[in-house]
């Protein structure tokens, strides 16, 4: 198990990042509001979690939304996945846009997003003449069929 340092930010005071059962790839991100946010439909609106992360050379972590606001209430993240780099050591901040029809409610310590910390691989380019073919080849949106 990699451990990750973690550190809280600012005034308000959330539960650590944490998964909400045994095989839960993301941990929980909770607004650390001083009191409730409403969301205009259309708006958006960076919400603070009260928590800034050392994460190891070789580790990024991803913001990701959770699966029940935006089926529930047209609520995302807008920089879905966002990207904290193991070189980032200042707060986590979570951009919420409410793409519902109606205001949405932030309210202090609500589950808004899911972190998952994941390693990355480094990667040098090396500039070429050509590109090995493939069984695609540049074959882009749709090339592969639909489904219905």
């Amino acid at each position: 198990m990699t451990r990750v340092r973690i550190v809280p930010v600012g005034d308000v005071r959330v539960p650590v990042p944490s998964q909400q059962t045994p095989g839960s790839a993301g941990l929980d991100l909770a607004a650390a509001l001083v009191a409730p946010v409403t969301l205009a439909p259309g708006e958006r609106r960076l919400i603070p979690t009260g928590w800034a992360l050392e994460l190891p050379v070789g580790f990024e972590a991803q913001v990701r939304p959770r699966s029940g606001l935006a089926l529930n209430h047209g609520v995302t993240v807008l920089n879905a996945p966002g990207t904290i780099d193991s070189d980032y050591r200042g707060p986590i901040g979570v951009v919420l846009v409410n793409l519902g029809e109606a205001a949405f409610v932030v309210s202090p310590g609500d589950r808004i997003a899911q972190l998952v910390v994941a390693r990355y691989e480094s990667v040098a380019f090396e500039l070429t003449e050509s590109l090995e073919a493939s069984e695609r080849g540049a074959g882009g949106y749709g090339s592969t069929g639909t489904t219905s």
